[in-house]
């Protein structure tokens, strides 16, 4: 991990969490009232407690971040949120191009790009995702894949702006594999090459946050590798103290 780069940990609860869940947020928080990190540190519920835990954790480290966004700032779209929405109960970060919607829902690079903009117009600072899958990488393609999301999923309106890349490799998802760390270097390199390019200098002070699998027991050697600068945990988010467990690991 670069030293420069504020590195950022984020939980992404996915479709799990009632309100009963906030108590683990609330204790996080209050561990980390205790102990700070060295890290930025976001939990990204599902929208249905996004203003809830934004209460739970009024004057505490943890950001608050969301899932996902509708592209349009309002309109005719049952079922949808806006990012002013989610900026509305309380977020302050949006997770976009995940591997899930991607794969769940057709969402495409340019689908992705269009909702980074509309999350930069509301003031929410994007994660947006990207990652192969096991034929891809299996093909020998992992990097081209990646360096292809990057390019399509981040538009120019990002120069400047706050915002993270997440590199999940879809393979790793939940499946408790992860590649090796020669793997997550080559990509993480690959990563930042392209966000060089595109931003110039102010893609050398982007974190790139590994996601897949990340657990407390090898969170510290994945946090070593070059050029990754956090983490995007899934389930191990869920617990205060597994979560505090990656978190520590910095």
């Amino acid at each position: 991990m670069q030293s420069t780069i504020t590195p950022l940990i984020a939980g992404n609860w996915k479709m799990n969490g009632l309100s009963a869940s906030l108590d683990e947020a609330a204790a996080l928080k209050e561990a980390l009232d205790q102990q700070p990190a060295a890290c930025r540190v976001a939990l990204c519920p599902p929208a249905t407690l996004i203003a809830q835990m934004a209460w739970r954790l009024k004057g505490g480290a943890v950001l608050i971040g969301a899932q996902d966004c509708h592209a349009a700032a309002e309109g005719a779209y049952t079922g949808s949120i806006s990012a002013a929405m989610l900026k509305d109960a309380g977020a302050g970060l949006v997770i976009l191009g995940h591997s899930e919607r991607r794969q769940g829902f057709g969402e495409t690079d340019a689908d992705v790009a269009a909702k980074v903009e509309a999350a930069l117009a509301a003031g929410l600072e994007p994660i947006v995702c990207v990652g192969e899958t096991l034929e891809e990488r299996d093909a020998g393609k992992a990097v081209e894949v990646v360096q292809r999301q990057v390019s399509g999923s981040l538009p120019d309106s990002l120069a400047g702006a706050a915002f993270s890349v997440a590199y999940e490799p879809v393979w790793a998802i939940g499946t408790g594999r992860t590649p090796t760390l020669e793997q997550i270097a080559e990509v993480h390199d690959a990563v930042r090459a392209t966000l060089e390019q595109r931003f110039g200098q102010h893609g050398s002070g982007i974190a790139i946050l590994y996601g897949g699998s990340v657990k407390p027991a090898n969170a510290a050697e994945i946090l070593k590798v070059s050029n990754v600068g956090g983490a995007l945990v899934g389930g191990a988010s869920l617990k205060a103290q597994d979560f505090l467990g990656i978190i520590r690991a910095l």
